[in-house]
């Protein structure tokens, strides 16, 4: 038997066709939910940029349109409904709550209600900052260096991030990178 011969052959299964098919049909589906969803994202850019706080919130490091977007339909658009940075970051799940019984006290665990959402703005926006920031990464490695697992020290500076956005939108200011003035002073 030569080579020419064994390459002659196919082998040929049942439903080979169909599946094909099918295959053919699932990637075209695909990739036109891939082109809705850039469209989507697209207009909710456009949307969030028109909104009088856009410039403030994409000016932190970290937060894009599409967070920024998040961030104002988890909050209805304004921090009105919200007394302080505290109340902002207990509604989402950054504030530690007490547990204390009896002679039980400092247990602190997170409160079983919150905004998963915003929870997740900040979260994400915290990863992003520790990897664009320097003033974000050595927060974190502080808090590493503290005896902090990973994702404690990155709650610890999503909760910081909560303090900081809420006085750049009460003052209406952008916000500044730490950093040059760390490295001046060092």
């Amino acid at each position: 038997m030569s080579i020419e011969s064994g390459a002659l052959q196919r082998i040929q299964i049942t439903g080979e066709d169909t599946a094909g098919l099918l295959i053919a049909r699932l990637a075209a589906t695909v990739l036109d939910l891939n082109a809705q969803l850039a469209d989507l994202d697209t207009r909710i850019a456009e949307r969030f940029r028109s909104h009088s706080d856009a410039a403030v919130l994409t000016s932190m490091v970290g937060i894009g349109d599409l967070l920024g977007a998040e961030f104002l339909a988890a909050t209805g658009g304004s921090l009105d409904a919200f007394a302080s940075a505290d109340h902002l970051a207990g509604y989402a799940g950054l504030a530690p709550t007490p547990r204390d019984s009896g002679s039980r006290v400092g247990n602190l665990h997170r409160p079983r209600r919150y905004n998963r959402q915003l929870q997740r703005v900040f979260y994400t926006s915290a990863l992003i900052s520790i990897q664009r920031s320097p003033a974000s990464r050595a927060y974190y490695q502080r808090k590493r260096a503290e005896g902090k697992r990973h994702r404690q020290a990155v709650l610890a500076l999503a909760r910081r991030r909560v303090n900081v956005l809420w006085a750049m939108l009460r003052d209406q200011r952008h916000y500044e990178d730490p950093s040059p003035a760390l490295a001046r002073t060092a």
